[in-house]
């Protein structure tokens, strides 16, 4: 396998700076869930199992600000408030719909070169090397 470009420390900068945002454990849920419709954020909440009010807020302001959720607020009292990706954010659904189809594709492969390593060194699960 060879590069496809030349190695840009700058590149690798903004890589990890959005990477970072779009790949957190919780970001890539709220993304999926509302791949299929727009949801209130108890919905969201609901589906996102283990996720704290706090956390789904932060998570929804950063992707909201990120430019891949809009929020839109419908004037009834109480407030509505629906969540929906944007065009930008279904293109990272795709993306991220793709990389969950590889990681299911080749949990067996993974698991099998873990436990591979494991036993030539030693370490892994229950093992007492550091």
């Amino acid at each position: 396998m060879t590069p496809s470009h030349i190695h840009v420390p700058t590149d690798c900068r903004t890589v990890t700076e959005i990477l970072s945002r779009v790949g957190d454990k919780w970001s890539v849920q709220v993304v999926v869930q509302l791949g299929g419709e727009p949801k209130r954020f108890n919905e969201l909440r609901r589906d996102v199992g283990g996720i704290s009010q706090r956390m789904l807020t932060l998570t929804l302001r950063g992707l909201e600000r990120d430019g891949l959720v809009t929020r839109k607020i419908y004037p009834t009292i109480p407030p509505r408030v629906e969540y929906r990706l944007t065009e930008l954010g279904c293109s990272l659904l795709n993306t991220v719909r793709a990389l969950g189809s590889w990681a299911i594709e080749n949990r067996d492969h993974i698991l099998e070169a873990r436990r591979r390593f494991d036993e030539a060194t030693g370490h892994g699960p229950g093992a007492d090397g550091a």
